[in-house]
Order: C-alpha cells, then structure tokens, then sequence
C-alpha cells in the first residue's frame, strides 16, 4: 500500500458511512505512539458522564461514543459552543467532531485557562449520533498532519528537522525549517498573511534570520526547555502560538532576551488551525466528508 512522506498509509475509500470502531481503530494505529501521554480527565470532572472510560484513563482518543456509524466528520481546534451549535444547526447526525483539544481555551480565564463542553450541547450530540474524538498529544507528535508541520507548510518553509518534547510527553512537537524569507520583520508580515490577522514580534535579537532558520512550535510552546532547545542549534527566530507575558512563560521570555532569540506570537487557536484543516484530507481519505469549522483567535494570546 503506497504511503505518504511520514510513513501514513493512503487510503482511498468509496463510502457512504464507516462503522465508527473501525475508524477509531485506524487512527490509533496512525497516531497513538507508545510512551504518549496527556492529562485532560483531571480538569473534566463537570462532564465526566459523558466521557469514555478508555478516555477516563488515557486523556486521548475517543471522548464520547454517541454513535456505531459515522457518515461524516467535522473537525475543530477546541469543541467551543460556536463550532458545536454549528453542527447542530445543520441538523447532521451520525457524524464525528475531532477536536485537537477536549476542552476549550480562554487565556483571558486565567489562572483557569481551559473549560468545559458545555453540557446541554452534549446532550444533544447523545441525541443526534455525534461522536467526538481527540488527538492532542498525538497530533502535536512529529507527523504529516501536525500542527508545526502544518503551519510550517502554510508558511511555505521547508522542514529541516523535528525537536522539542513537550513536557517531557515524549512528543516532539516543534520543527526546524528553511526560509527565503531574510529578515524577522518581513517574516511577521507573512506570517500575519497566513494568520489573517495580526501577530505580536517580541524582538529580542537580530532582525536578520540567523542562517536562514527558524523554529516552529504551534500552539502553547512559549517554555524555556522548548527555547534552550533553540538556542542549542543557533537559530534566533521562533515562531509559536501563545506569546503573552505572565508567570507561565516570564522565564522563556528572559532566556530569548538574554540569548537574543526573536520570539514571533500568532496566537493557540491560529497557529493550531491548520492541522486541523489538514485532517480533513486524512477523512477524505476513507471516502468520508469532512470540513473544518472556524473558531475565533484570542489575541490576548499575543
């Protein structure tokens, strides 16, 4: 069977529906490496009910088996209300919600950064067959369809190398790649090209990129080991999604400045989206209609 770049098996289906086991079995053997850890259940106690056993104990995988057959998937960053009242309003059942991340993320709740699916959606998705599924570490893990590789290629950069184990998840979940592009500034402008709305550049370095490199880590990566890691291989330029000062990322922040590493912010949801949007192809795949449905940045993350 032919494969892509990553090793992933390409698959090109004709169907109607897939019988859900048979599709979740399918993206635990591409996705879910051994060693791969999350902790979402610890903070889902409010809707612990609704929640899968298997995802009671892993953090990942199937959250809510609502249905034996899927017809179609839609896929999102966080199961906010606004993209779960978008399905419903379409009035689809039998269908699956994969979501990068269980819960929904609002740096402007801090110090309690995530909540909860709401309740009453939930209950509806019971009634309407609408499954949800999660990959969050195991999509961040280096592959074809992960959010810095997917970012990497909406900027067109070409990808050197993968780095940067994410809280020791053994996840690597950042990339090293090659730009044309010269100087940092010109680098935020198309950046905020591929955005569609404005970044935040914290330059603490060079406004030239340092040969020609950059590293890439989407999404909540602003943390000193992910930056030490940076500094290790001479780049000077990296590209993340939250960028904001605050406890959680004051001591990243003073290790770019003082190691002059230019620290270019495009916000969790923005720099996430297109892994997403890329899985909608690995649906496609198995003859399944898929769309990505569209949240809204919070640029309190810059």
């Amino acid at each position: 069977m032919p494969q892509n770049f990553l090793g992933f098996n390409i698959i090109k289906i004709k169907c109607t529906a897939i019988k859900s086991i048979k599709l979740y079995q399918q993206l635990e053997k591409d996705f879910v490496k051994p060693g791969l850890t999350d902790d979402w259940f610890q903070y889902m106690s409010s809707v612990a009910d609704f929640l899968t056993d298997n995802f009671k104990k892993r953090s990942m995988g199937l959250v809510c088996d609502f249905n034996v057959e899927i017809k179609r998937v839609f896929t999102a960053v966080f199961p906010s209300e606004k993209v779960m009242q978008e399905i419903l309003n379409n009035n689809e059942k039998n269908a699956l919600l994969f979501v990068h991340h269980p819960s929904i993320w609002d740096i402007r709740n801090a110090p309690d950064i995530f909540y909860q699916m709401d309740r009453k959606l939930l209950e509806k998705f019971k009634e309407r067959k609408i499954s949800i599924f999660n990959l969050h570490i195991p999509l961040d893990n280096y592959n074809e369809y992960s959010p810095s590789v997917s970012l990497a290629k909406a900027l067109g950069v070409a990808i050197e190398k993968p780095f940067a184990n994410y809280f020791e998840s053994g996840a690597l979940c950042g990339v090293f790649a090659n730009t044309k592009i010269a100087t940092v500034p010109a680098l935020k402008k198309k950046f905020e090209s591929v955005l569609g709305h404005e970044s935040r550049l914290y330059q603490y370095g060079d406004k030239k990129i340092k040969g020609g490199i950059v590293a890439i880590a989407a999404g909540g990566a602003n943390i000193r080991n992910i930056i030490e890691e940076v500094k290790k291989e001479g780049v000077n330029t990296f590209i993340t999604g939250i960028s904001a000062k605050n406890t959680h990322s004051l001591k990243a922040h003073k290790f770019a400045k003082k190691n002059k590493i230019n620290i270019l912010g495009g916000t969790h949801y923005s720099t996430e989206k297109f892994a997403c949007m890329a899985m909608c192809d690995y649906f496609k795949n198995f003859g399944l209609p898929a769309k990505f449905i569209e949240d809204k940045p919070i640029l309190e993350d810059l």
